[in-house]
């Protein structure tokens, strides 16, 4: 067993609370050793949402993008412009997950703000080439994009925390996103897998209170189990 610093994973649809749980979980951890917080994802769609903010043209420029997006997850695929655009945000997380990486082996512990994946294709932090032309330069880029994801998601989180709320919560937290974009991530979490690592699920729709206190409660015990073959997670168990 490779003796590295503890990586959990927070995972769930925006408006389920990510980044304030792997905040506060950060701090609660940092009382131990090392942390950094990890944002995995490409950030697309905050890219998207300030677009929409610009001045004149931001509407259109948007929905135009979202057009292009919704083609390029159906059956006929990206164009090679799209794919292009598509594989440059990927390849913007493959440079995140790096860096990760080199922090984790420098002996920093990481909570990690979403994980990439290859059970479900799309927004969800999946492949966004699932759907493209095997031929040509598309092709390519489809099977670049997939060789990388293979490579992160051979890396496996010690414990993934599950955030679930109902697309109304979502809805309510993040008005400024699309319906439809989080009745799709919302879907799509069930099913998202990550190699075997233990998974917990977690009720976001409590209080912020009760979410920490069952996310670190399963951290501990996460660690406790670790510590017994991996000397360096020891330093972050509960050693109250």
């Amino acid at each position: 067993m490779t003796k590295l610093p503890p990586l959990i994973a927070v995972i769930g649809c925006d408006g389920s609370g990510k980044s304030t749980v792997t905040e506060a979980l950060r701090t609660w951890l940092g009382e131990r050793g090392p942390v950094q917080i990890c944002h995995l994802g490409k950030q697309s769609g905050n890219i998207g949402r300030q677009i929409a903010r610009l001045p004149l043209m931001g509407g259109r420029l948007d929905k135009s993008i979202q057009t292009k997006a919704r083609k390029a997850q159906a059956d006929g695929g990206p164009g090679v412009v799209a794919a292009m655009v598509i594989y440059a945000f990927s390849m913007r997380r493959v440079l995140r997950f790096r860096r990760m990486l080199r922090l984790r082996a420098a002996g920093h512990a990481i909570v990690a703000d979403r994980f990439p994946q290859l059970a479900r294709p799309g927004p969800m932090d999946g492949l966004g080439l699932a759907h493209a032309s095997r031929t040509g330069l598309v092709g390519l880029l489809a099977k670049a994009e997939l060789r990388r994801f293979q490579v992160m998601t051979a890396t496996v989180p010690d414990l993934v925390l599950r955030l679930n709320v109902s697309l109304d919560v979502a809805v309510s937290r993040k008005s400024d996103h699309r319906v439809t974009s989080l009745a799709r991530k919302i879907a799509d979490v069930p099913h998202l897998a990550f190699a075997g690592a233990p998974i917990v699920e977690l009720d976001a729709e409590q209080p912020l209170e009760g979410v920490l206190e069952q996310a670190k409660a399963a951290i501990d015990a996460r660690l406790s189990e670790l510590a017994v073959h991996n000397s360096v997670v020891a330093r972050w168990t509960n050693v109250a």
